[in-house]
């Protein structure tokens, strides 16, 4: 589930939750209370991926990063925030996503696309490298397009949301 890349090893805050079928590989940080669930693929090998607190990476989603290179001295890495729930089957690449975040499930965010706090992005959405997706909004499409801001029970969600992924995986650790 934890392996190696060139001598480093993921690094995981003691309250997170790993579920044993993921798999992670490399340069990765994950903070207090967020949790990676099954057959998640994780691979901080050419960079590094950085999860923030209460964020939780459902099933089947992958992460990765791009590589630094004449034209992108320092690649692209992966970070994530705090409060943010990642759907099912989510691809994110190079990205960069701010706090209290939804990325719906079969969501593509790709390289170089840096999210604003309070978003929620679309089940099956597709949001193409190099775009800035602002603060306190729905994105929906392929590509993605800004729908309409949140509403105050949207917004509210969000942390609900990370937080209802801290009480399940303290239940997760529990069992173990």
């Amino acid at each position: 589930m934890l392996r190696s890349y060139k001598g480093i090893t993921p690094t995981l805050h003691e309250s997170t939750y790993i579920d044993e079928s993921a798999v992670l590989v490399g340069n990765i940080t994950i903070g207090k209370d967020s949790s990676v669930w099954p057959l998640v693929a994780a691979r901080g090998d050419v960079n590094y991926i950085k999860i923030g607190e209460r964020t939780n990476v459902q099933d089947g989603s992958v992460l990765h990063l791009t590589r630094a290179t004449t034209n992108n001295p320092s690649g692209y890495p992966l970070i994530i925030g705090d409060d943010v729930t990642v759907g099912h089957k989510v691809m994110l690449h190079g990205c960069t996503l701010g706090n209290r975040i939804l990325v719906g499930m079969g969501a593509i965010v790709m390289d170089n696309v840096i999210v604003g706090d309070d978003v929620i992005i679309g089940g099956g959405s597709l949001v193409p490298p190099n775009k800035t997706l602002e603060a306190g909004f729905l994105y929906v499409g392929s590509p993605v397009k800004q729908a309409r801001p949140l509403n105050p029970e949207e917004l509210a969600f969000l942390k609900v949301s990370a937080q209802n992924y801290v009480q399940l995986k303290d239940e997760y650790l529990q069992e173990s």
